[in-house]
């Protein structure tokens, strides 16, 4: 029995550097009304605003996304967003395979995408980085691309389930 298991983070540089940025601005701009001798902000106000502003801004390093694809089929879970790992058996699947994609245009970037905003007829996606994913086709219509890290693994251990996709 071959197991696939990947777990990603958002641990890219420009995201941690984008969000330092966009975190010190306002941590600033309330150090220095804090500062101010007439200022009417308290020392708790003070505290209870940066933990705030520092817990939303790391928020996003929070996210997690873990797959797993054994002999029951496709596990997935998007942490916060699921609790627990996401099933689909392989007999709801029409096709299962890596591909590239372009994660911008195709779906509106990383994360939880697709739908609303963005082309209906290329489903939904779940990525965190890169451009290389494992396309879900169910037999149901439905599409569910989900983002991984390590193709020739996940192209193998997908080719020995091929034939339990009916």
């Amino acid at each position: 029995m071959k197991v696939f298991k990947e777990t990603q983070r958002f641990t890219q540089l420009w995201l941690i550097v984008l969000m330092a940025v966009s975190l010190i601005v306002p941590i600033v701009i309330m150090a220095q009304e804090y500062s101010r001798e007439n200022t009417s902000m308290t020392t708790s106000e003070f505290v209870l605003t940066l933990f705030g502003i520092l817990i939303s801004g790391g928020l996003i390093f929070a996210f997690k996304l873990t797959t797993r694809i054994d002999e029951k089929g496709i596990h997935y879970q998007f942490f916060p967003f699921h609790w627990k790992l996401k099933l689909i058996t392989w007999d709801k699947i029409s096709t299962a395979y890596v591909r590239i994609y372009d994660p911008i245009g195709d779906y509106g970037g990383w994360g939880l995408k697709g739908g609303t905003l963005w082309s209906k007829s290329k489903g939904r996606a779940i990525n965190v980085s890169g451009d290389i994913g494992i396309q879900l086709e169910l037999k149901n219509g439905k599409k569910l691309l989900i983002g991984t890290q390590k193709k020739s693994e996940a192209e193998r251990v997908l080719e020995t389930y091929q034939s339990k996709i009916n």
